[in-house]
């Protein structure tokens, strides 16, 4: 039987708030069964999990979520809408075909929004 992906886990200084970040981001609702841990369950899946730690984030994600916006102007309108919501660009780029942008979300942690890559 293969194995499905169930969450995408997040440490987290505040789980509740930085769930509710991602919650605004992917218009979904934060569920938090108590202050140390907050899922959030985008449509399409899978579920991102919060759970509280007490380091804060040292050093690059290794892995990131990248999403995706219908075109180049749908890209710098959600990048802008995060921006706002506290999210920080970092950088812009176009290579490979493809146009996007790098934001830290609240906490740091790196995300990617582009335009679809070409199957």
């Amino acid at each position: 039987m293969p194995l499905n992906v169930n969450s995408v886990t997040f440490d987290a200084g505040d789980p509740v708030a930085l769930a509710g970040f991602w919650a605004t981001a992917l218009a979904a609702e934060v569920e938090s069964p108590g202050p140390f841990v907050a899922f959030v369950n985008p449509t399409g899946g899978p579920n991102l999990m919060f759970l509280q730690v007490e380091e804060s984030k040292s050093a690059k994600n290794r892995c990131h979520l990248d999403l995706h916006a219908d075109d180049e102007a749908g890209v710098d309108a959600e990048a802008t809408r995060l921006v706002d919501e506290g999210a920080t660009i970092v950088d812009t780029h176009r290579e490979f075909g493809i146009y996007w942008t790098t934001l830290l979300d609240p906490e740091g942690n790196e995300f990617c929004i582009g335009t679809p890559v070409e199957d």
